[in-house]
């Protein structure tokens, strides 16, 4: 194997050790925050997994892509988080609730906005995200959406072949309106991309506005039932190589996922339900800012040569007077 295929390129290494994503990583190394081997690394730097990176000093533990497993979990979103990491706004963000992993970072699989709810998926191969993500590869997406609205034929038939955005045309693989009557419906959508808001921009161009929005399949993979909005579940090895397959991915050889039964199943699930309850609570308790201590109020300073005065003793009852002591003990004699 030559020194070239058996290298990898410094960005991408970092961004598979979960520092940041690859862009994030280009900026790093053009500031010099981080090191090869002890010397500045440059763009282009192609690395091995021997040499010793480090970040603004601390060393990153370096991972080759086969030894790297793939793992994809399954996020039941509620709204109202958004899909960055941060927000400068304090707003939730869906990160906030994933288990923490050494060695790599959670990738979100696409995005859904603030007031979307459902499935999003999440995996630590960049690779994966990103071809799952791409149009070309054609992955189904289905929704569930109520729609407020007068909804006719001929509206539901321009949406199948095909309405003009911003961005493009765009249409609805599949369609099917559910049950029910009114101005508030519910439908089930199929697409095949995912453009920014593009199922509610659609209705929109009809006149249509969207009251909720619920993803409940990606590919094959359904919202896992039970799974509570703000949990997660991570996929088996199965559920793992088929979606690298959709994207012509080699198989995954190795999983962290145990088997469990019936039983052990019920357990997650309630101890997930617990987990939410206790970072919904600890969301909306405010944080307690410590109270300001009150300095203490200065004592007048004493006179040179005054003494406290002496404390005093109880004081004798009125009417009547106060003996003296004898030192001798009472006897019986003369009492009655």
């Amino acid at each position: 194997m030559s020194e070239k295929t058996a290298s990898e390129k410094l960005q991408k290494v970092l961004a598979r050790a979960g520092v940041g994503s690859r862009r994030e990583m280009e900026e790093w190394i053009s500031s010099g925050r981080v090191t090869v081997d002890g010397k500045p690394a440059t763009l282009g730097d192609r690395i091995s997994p021997t040499q010793q990176v480090r970040v603004d000093g601390h060393p990153v533990q370096i991972a080759s892509e086969e030894q790297q497993i793939c793992r994809v979990l399954a996020y039941h979103k509620p709204e109202g988080e958004i899909c960055s990491r941060t927000d400068p706004e304090g707003r939730p963000t869906v990160f906030s609730r994933l288990p923490n992993i050494k060695g790599a970072r959670w990738i979100a699989i696409g995005r859904l906005d603030i007031n979307t709810s459902g499935l999003l998926l999440f995996t630590t191969d960049g690779e994966l995200a990103n071809r799952l993500m791409h149009p070309k590869f054609e992955v189904e997406r289905e929704y569930a959406v109520r729609v407020f609205g007068d909804v006719n034929d001929a509206m539901i038939q321009r949406l199948r072949t095909g309405v003009e955005l911003e961005d493009g045309k765009a249409n609805f693989k599949r369609i099917k309106a559910l049950p029910g009557e009114g101005i508030n419906r519910w439908f089930h959508v199929v697409l095949t991309e995912g453009r920014n808001r593009e199922v509610r921009r659609m209705w929109e161009s009809q006149g249509a506005v969207v009251s909720r929005l619920i993803r409940v399949r990606y590919g094959d993979l359904l919202l896992p039932k039970h799974l509570p909005a703000g949990g997660y579940a991570e996929y088996p090895l199965d559920d793992v190589n088929y979606l690298r397959k959709l994207v012509s991915l080699a198989p995954e050889v190795a999983t962290l996922v145990k088997p469990e039964d019936r039983d052990e199943r019920r357990r997650r699930m309630a101890s997930m339900k617990r987990a939410v309850r206790k970072h919904d609570i600890a969301a909306k308790t405010p944080a307690r800012t410590p109270k300001e201590r009150k300095p203490a109020q200065e004592r007048p300073a004493r006179a040179e040569g005054n003494k406290p005065a002496a404390r005093k003793g109880p004081a004798a009852p009125k009417g009547r007077p106060q003996r003296q002591p004898t030192g001798k003990k009472p006897s019986r004699e003369g009492r009655n």
